[in-house]
């Protein structure tokens, strides 16, 4: 059950290339919200049916949603933000992400949806987000670099660029996406392998892989999956798991939102390494006061915090 969302995930970055492509950056979202209101009407029935498959394949379809969203989304927002805002702006998927999250959680707790006779509401919930993307995303305009790049329309590329920018002096703008344009005339699409064999692109090829793996390497994924498990083993109080957790997602949420902040300032470099050197020290501390925990509520909290 656990499993089918990180499936469907995979399968969804690997769609996210193709359709971004094909459809554009705006069509495929608006088509994978579809999947997300199809999970939620699965999520919303399946206690009526009887049926533990519907809320199976609702994961399914959940987690292929959130892999095609969490490509394309940062993709459409960077290209639609202004050169000096692109980080801060793309930015702002992990923020909601992070607040969809913290959301989730505080709406799960017992005195809530979390009883055992609401919860089909709680796991139908993804409908509100999904409808509202489905009905405000056609009002605004599709990538300007699609349009001129991938469907090379200028016209309709300007049009999108002024409506984004609330100014019609686009111009300098229009003419650093004519000169990408310029440059990938006549390349072809690489084969993954290819990359690796180019010895100019090798080392960056090589950074992403690094850092998207170490992205879901760092266990924090794991930890939203097993969070109740990991906080009892760790003795935390059981009427108290519930809050421990919603603190994760609050402290994911304000990460996020400060980084935010600092990415224009601080530049990515900066924000990676200090990212990765936390998770480390905080991941050592939990791991030790796992192992060392005894009895007594200090060293439980300890690993809560770790």
């Amino acid at each position: 059950m656990v499993s089918l969302y990180p499936l469907g995930g995979l399968f969804g970055a690997l769609l996210a290339g193709p359709l971004a492509i094909r459809l554009g950056r705006k069509k495929s979202l608006l088509v994978n919200n579809t999947l997300v209101v199809a999970a939620a009407v699965l999520f919303g029935f399946s206690r009526r049916a009887g049926s533990f498959e519907m809320i199976m394949l609702g994961r399914l379809l959940i987690g292929i949603s959130a892999g095609v969203g969490m490509n394309i989304q940062p993709m459409y927002l960077g290209e639609s933000a202004p050169k000096e805002l692109r980080g801060a702006v793309a930015m702002t998927s992990a923020i909601f992400t992070a607040l969809g999250i913290m959301i989730g959680q505080v709406v799960g707790l017992r005195e809530l949806l979390g009883g055992p006779q609401a919860w089909p509401l709680l796991l139908a919930s993804c409908l509100v987000p999904g409808v509202f993307q489905l009905t405000s995303l056609p009002l605004l305009p599709e990538s300007p670099r699609y349009l001129l790049i991938d469907r090379g329309d200028a016209e309709t590329c300007l049009v999108a660029l002024q409506r984004l920018r609330g100014t019609a002096d686009v111009a300098a703008e229009l003419a650093e996406l004519e000169e990408e344009r310029a440059a990938c005339q006549g390349l072809r699409a690489r084969r993954l392998w290819e990359l690796f064999q180019d010895g100019a692109l090798r080392r960056q090829v090589t950074s992403l892989v690094v850092l998207g793996s170490a992205m879901e390497l760092c266990g924090n994924d794991s930890m939203y999956a097993y969070s109740s498990s990991v906080f009892l083993e760790a003795g935390v109080p059981q009427e108290k798991v519930h809050y421990a957790i919603i603190g994760t997602g609050c402290c994911e949420l304000f990460t996020a939102f400060v980084g935010c902040v600092a990415i224009e300032r601080v530049g990515r470099r900066v924000l990676l390494i200090g990212g990765y050197c936390l998770m480390t020290f905080w991941g050592s501390v939990f791991t030790v006061a796992l192992c060392l925990q005894v009895a007594g509520p200090g060293e439980g909290w300890a690993a809560a915090a770790g």
